[in-house]
């Protein structure tokens, strides 16, 4: 039976890719072909999705319908490459290694895309997670951002912050690289940390707010939250510190001493980690857990931290 185009099938249409998978089981020739091309939209997908990170989000209608709506976009754009062919050759490589006799059991280490191993770099800490590594972005496969640096500006936020999430690792269990990526969540890589009207500084790098227990300074800053599943803008009474230090052991003050996080301290699984934080209150972001989880895994972290 012979396999539908896969150009003109939904990339999250789960049921081409069941008959996919029993087509390459078969050992059908025609098989072997899509399932090449999927490997290749794969990547592809990739590729898009890092060019996605590495593009300032700073326009009035960016929001997280829209980034959304670009990631399920980008899933198709490659679907299409990969199977009209307007890709970059590599499931047209791949199909030709699994269909020739005796097949090399390792063939795909000397494609000419296979980038040479690199070794993970991260400071020690307990129980580090590896961090996945994640790669590309396309459009003009002539204009790929490069793989091998991250933006100045993570790198500096990184710099920056790690000898105290470092700190705050030996203290919570958790991996600092986790906490890393939470304060890249919450500030926009640093750049949109709480500030006062003259400019200064909070500090604050997890948006904590100033509830009524809170005695120490306070700022005032604009503020998106979910209420009743819509978003809106409001202003909210934040915690400043006296320096990133502060604010770290702030944070592993909180976690270690509400019950509401326990799942979460000591985690080293990223998942269980953001999806315990969402499940605890931290954010009202429906989609908080997901985002976590994707700056956990992707290249911008990884790159800054091994830069």
């Amino acid at each position: 039976m012979a396999i539908p185009d896969l150009s003109n099938q939904f990339s999250l249409d789960v049921r081409g890719l069941a008959d996919l998978r029993r087509q390459v089981h078969e050992n059908s020739p025609q098989g072997i072909k899509q399932a090449a091309q999927q490997f290749e939209a794969l990547f592809l997908q990739i590729v898009l999705k890092s060019m996605r990170e590495a593009t300032p989000h700073e326009s009035m209608f960016d929001s997280d319908q829209s980034r959304l709506y670009e990631s399920l976009l980008d899933q198709q754009l490659a679907q299409v490459l990969s199977a009209k062919g307007r890709g970059t050759g590599l499931a047209a490589m791949i199909e030709k290694q699994l269909t020739r006799p005796n097949i090399d059991p390792q063939p795909l280490g000397e494609l000419p895309l296979a980038a040479p191993a690199r070794p993970q770099v991260l400071p020690a800490a307990p129980a580090p997670m590896p961090l996945p590594l994640v790669g590309g972005g396309i459009s003009s496969l002539d204009n790929l951002p490069s793989v091998d640096s991250a933006p100045p500006a993570s790198r500096e936020f990184v710099n920056r912050v790690w000898p105290h999430a470092y700190e705050a690792s030996r203290a919570t269990g958790i991996p600092a690289h986790f906490m890393v990526a939470q304060a890249a969540l919450e500030t926009g890589w640093g750049k949109s940390e709480p500030r006062f009207s003259d400019g200064r500084p909070s500090y604050n790098l997890f948006g904590i707010k100033a509830g009524k227990n809170w005695s120490g300074a306070v700022v005032e800053s604009v503020t998106s939250e979910y209420v009743d599943g819509a978003l809106q803008k409001q202003v909210d009474r934040f915690r400043a510190y006296g320096s990133y230090a502060e604010a770290f052991r702030d944070y592993a003050s909180l976690l270690t001493s509400n019950p509401r996080y326990a799942a979460v301290v000591g985690s080293q699984d990223p998942s269980v980690f953001a999806r315990g934080l969402q499940k605890a209150g931290y954010a009202t972001d429906p989609m908080y857990a997901a985002k976590l989880e994707r700056i956990i895994g992707g290249s911008t972290l990884r790159l800054s931290l091994n830069s």
